[in-house]
């Protein structure tokens, strides 16, 4: 079946759009059609990085005296990451004040996409990480706001599409914070066990 749509995409009428919606799909494996239809994202965590159509940003230095990441024994423990933006600035804000839940959420998806962007600097590929153990996410909020889990999801729902639903997700906490590092939405640290 992929090859069937793949060839109807690049020959359609001389477009690169697929048949069924005729959008230009610059990464074959990241059309919802291809993915509606069952058809299997690759078995490597790198591998899916570049299918899913994801861009990782510019790795942060550390802004104290700790490191990014640490490799303990079979464990890699990733320090607190903010949202950083793929120009590398942070995005800010207040999750129940001035973004809403949704709004948090795409933070702390951007939170991931960090996450990610330190592993591959440290560890070389995705490939060495066999699972999510645990994050911790913090979210920057009001005392009344009650929506922890829907934020810290989107760094959650990320790690899940890298390494797929079952090796993707670990056990989690998801905290409200009167304020965070710089004024950012979201912290999260993360927890990977390593092949």
């Amino acid at each position: 079946m992929r090859r069937v749509l793949a060839e109807a995409r690049y020959t359609l009428a001389g477009t690169s759009g697929c048949v069924a919606c005729l959008f230009s799909c610059p990464v074959p494996l990241a059309c919802p059609l291809e993915r509606s239809l069952g058809m299997d994202l690759p078995d490597s965590a790198q591998a899916r990085i570049a299918a899913l159509g994801l861009v990782l940003p510019p790795v942060g230095k550390p802004a104290g005296a700790y490191k990014p990441c640490l490799v303990v024994g079979q464990q890699a423990l990733v320090s607190g990451h903010l949202p950083l933006q793929p120009d590398g600035t942070l995005l800010k804000g207040r999750v129940g004040d001035n973004l809403d839940p949704d709004a948090g959420k795409q933070a702390a998806r951007l939170v991931g996409l960090s996450i990610l962007a330190t592993l591959v600097h440290h560890l070389g590929s995705l490939d060495r990480v066999t699972r999510v153990v645990k994050l911790m996410g913090l979210v920057n909020c009001p005392p009344d706001f009650t929506q922890h889990p829907h934020v810290i999801n989107g760094c959650s729902e990320l790690f899940a599409e890298v390494w797929g639903p079952d090796r993707g997700v670990g056990v989690r906490s998801a905290f409200g914070a009167g304020s965070l590092p710089l004024g950012v939405p979201v912290e999260i640290e993360a927890v990977f066990e390593l092949a």
